[in-house]
């Protein structure tokens, strides 16, 4: 199978966007509901026993582009802590990238209100994989489209803090403390995974009973790569129904949709926009994710909880 020039615009892009360092930590719109993922210190916050599934397809109509399965649980342990599992699947090119990763928080209670500061580690190990017979035609003449990497392992071990009260939060965290190289040194072209420093921050305003309004922001500096600074804008309505816009500083905008279906399903969908280099290539981005919460007469929620 003949590469497409299509192929080779988003391989190119991927690498050169990210300074050759390559498609690094995966990308959510979502991030509200994968907070987790995101961040450790959250990991059991929500009182009750949650597990998400997630599911993202990057730039529709591109060959090669990239696809992320998600899947999350934790729960609370006792008063004070949190246990968590998160599993990744990201799938990019002829890359592939599996992440598994144990989540441990310990929340401090800091005033009568009940505002907490959580403090959050993760340790587990990703596997790394290239096969260049998917959707590259190889070349016996290039040594970097020739070798194939298979399940390279990669430890990592992440920290975040994670500061919330009844209506905001503040988190801040770093998912890998250790870089890493995704290719062996003999290769000409090489992906090193450099360390990520992630924020994220919202509040909810109580508009009216039935209505509710919640900025938040998410920014992300990977060493040596430009910002990236995701913005949105969701209402919810009559605790059932969100609602939301996001801009993603000179990449994306996106439409957000959440739905309660009952007390213990939540489903959502984001769809992106490209308002980059991408645009003429692709028709959008999409993402589904679907959370339960097993919610008993111990923990029961008064009302449903918008982060």
């Amino acid at each position: 199978m003949k590469m497409s020039r299509i192929f080779k615009i988003v391989f190119l892009f991927t690498l050169l966007t990210t300074g050759m360092y390559g498609q690094q930590e995966p990308q959510y719109t979502l991030y509200n509901y994968n907070t987790m993922t995101v961040n450790p210190g959250y990991t059991g916050s929500r009182g009750h026993l949650a597990l998400l599934s997630l599911y993202r397809s990057q730039w529709v109509g591109i060959e090669g582009s990239p696809k992320t399965i998600t899947f999350g649980i934790d729960s609370p342990v006792g008063i004070s802590d949190g246990v968590g599992l998160s599993i990744i699947q990201d799938q990019w090119g002829p890359a592939s990238e599996t992440y598994i990763d144990g989540n441990y928080a310990h929340q401090l209670i800091l005033n009568r209100k009940g505002d907490k500061l959580a403090l959050g580690l993760k340790a587990g190990a990703r596997f790394f994989s290239v096969d260049w017979s998917k959707g590259i035609r190889r070349d016996q003449d290039d040594v970097q489209f020739n070798e194939n990497v298979n399940g390279k392992l990669l430890p990592t071990i992440g920290a975040g803090i994670f500061y919330y009260t009844g209506k905001g939060y503040l988190g801040l965290s770093v998912p890998s403390f250790f870089p890493s190289e995704h290719y062996d040194r003999n290769i000409e072209v090489q992906s090193v995974e450099r360390m990520h420093f992630y924020f994220i921050g919202g509040y909810v305003f109580d508009l009216n009973p039935d209505l509710k309004f919640k900025p938040s922001c998410f920014v992300k500096q990977v060493l040596g790569s430009p910002l990236s600074v995701d913005v949105s804008a969701n209402f919810l309505v009559y605790e059932t129904l969100n609602l939301g816009v996001n801009y993603r500083w000179d990449d994306s905008v996106s439409a957000l949709f959440g739905f309660q279906i009952s007390p213990r399903f939540n489903a959502g969908y984001a769809y992106d926009y490209s308002i980059n280099e991408l645009i003429n290539y692709n028709s959008g981005t999409h993402e589904i994710f679907l959370r339960y919460q097993l919610i008993t007469r111990e923990n029961k929620l008064k009302s449903p909880r918008f982060f």
